[in-house]
């Protein structure tokens, strides 16, 4: 099955920023927010035992755990156990290093076998609160792309949480499976594959305004050749088109600012909002199923909403791609 027959809507909600990232976020602000998600029609969540160790799990299970299971679709993800004991020492969380040092203190464990991948699921499950899940990514097997580290990782993987999900899809106790990564090489290896075959990809940060250039180049050819859907994480590059000073979770670095700065200016001489511009032009892409915005107050999910369906004009797209602000290879929305 598609992503696209799974998926409720092209926007969903992801919830990496409830787990406490870059600040310990008030619980009420946290209930306010997916309230509002709720209220204002959001379907579709995506998930992580990573996102402060659980706690984004949990906060989103008190929204979803009130609610018919059927009237939602839910995405979580695999590879980091979380264990009942305290982290001695510094985590091993490559280049998301001091993402959630606001999260819970619990020691997580990275690995990818066929064990890890059971027992995480029902971890989640428990956080959640619910007695199923709809889409389970495999988290993060590159997120130290240092010589053949990552390969070891991906090959654990293959052998163990592929073939672990794979069954759980055939089975029926899932509906699909795919990478949820942060870079494209393991998800054109996955698909390179003659087996196990995934649903769909999880990407982040790597089809945005700001970085598509490689994802262009052969995993979105191969996706699309092969019918593989993908979900759009991080569209704001860790907030930094959507007014924040964070790129790839760290500071944005004055080439950064400097792209940004041309964007904000283009947009506004169209009436334009980034962030509609941000989401649109990562949902104009045919492989694209879904793009999943975070936030962690209630008019943020307001913006989402109206970003989606805001009207940009052709005119726009156009003096983008003349700019030289995205690549000629990008497709452009509908009408432009």
């Amino acid at each position: 099955m598609s992503l696209t027959e799974i998926l409720p809507g092209r926007r969903g909600f992801g919830t990496a920023p409830l787990g406490n990232m870059f600040r310990a976020i008030p619980e009420e602000e946290v209930r306010a927010t997916l309230e509002a998600a709720w209220d204002q029609g959001t379907r579709y969540y995506d998930t992580a035992p990573f996102y402060g160790a659980g706690l984004a799990e949990s906060r989103l299970g008190t929204l979803l755990s009130a609610k018919p299971r059927d009237s939602y679709i839910l995405s979580t993800k695999v590879g980091r156990v979380i264990l009942d004991e305290v982290q001695v020492g510094d985590r091993d969380l490559g280049d998301k290093g001091g993402l959630f040092e606001h999260g819970r203190p619990n020691r997580m464990v990275n690995e990818w076998t066929a064990e890890a991948t059971e027992r995480s699921i029902e971890d989640s499950l428990k956080r959640l609160g619910v007695d199923r899940l709809d889409v389970v990514w495999v988290h993060d097997i590159a997120q130290d792309f240092n010589g053949d580290q990552w390969l070891r990782k991906f090959e654990e993987a293959r052998t163990g949480a592929f073939r672990t999900l794979s069954r759980l899809r055939d089975e029926g106790v899932i509906r699909a499976w795919g990478l949820g990564v942060n870079r494209t090489e393991p998800i054109e290896l996955t698909l390179a594959l003659e087996e196990p075959q995934p649903d769909g990809f999880l990407l982040a940060g790597r089809y945005t305004l700001l970085d598509h250039e490689h994802a262009l180049q052969r995993l979105l050819p191969m996706a699309q050749e092969q019918n593989v859907g993908m979900v759009v994480g991080g569209p704001y590059n860790s907030g930094v088109l959507a007014g924040g000073s964070h790129f790839e979770y760290q500071q944005a670095p004055p080439e950064i600012l400097e792209r940004v700065k041309k964007i904000k200016n283009l947009a506004e001489r169209h009436g334009v909002g980034v962030k509609a511009a941000a989401l649109q032009f990562s949902l104009a892409h045919p492989v694209a199923a879904a793009v999943i915005p975070g936030a962690t107050r209630p008019s943020r999910i307001a913006e989402d909403v109206a970003a989606v369906d805001e009207t940009v004009p052709a005119a726009f797209w156009h003096e983008l791609r003349a700019q030289g602000l995205v690549s000629p290879a990008a497709p452009l929305p509908d009408g432009a």
